[in-house]
């Protein structure tokens, strides 16, 4: 389903569910429908941002925030390795 016809659909569970005029199993139905779909349509939103930020800025956040914490790692490491006689019996 697309996002649109996602977002048309938890308005109508939405205003079906605020009428109080179903019955506790109907509600609990829609409502998970509702939790699904409001999972779907995050989830395309979160993609779209994603697009939106790789396309002004030509790099990808997520493997942009992978290269800053592999780097920092890195530095760790390396700040781990050149004092590791530190920690030697000596």
């Amino acid at each position: 389903m697309d996002f649109e016809k996602a977002m048309d659909r938890l308005e109508e569970i939405v205003n079906l569910l605020e009428s109080g005029e179903l019955k506790l199993e109907e509600s609990l139905k829609l409502f998970e429908e509702g939790m699904i779909l409001g999972k779907d349509c995050q989830d395309k939103l979160s993609k779209a941002e994603r697009k939106v930020y790789i396309l002004k800025n030509g790099v990808d956040p997520l493997k942009e925030e992978n290269t800053k914490k592999k780097k920092v790692d890195n530095e760790i490491k390396n700040v781990l390795d050149d004092n590791f006689d530190l920690f030697e019996g000596g």
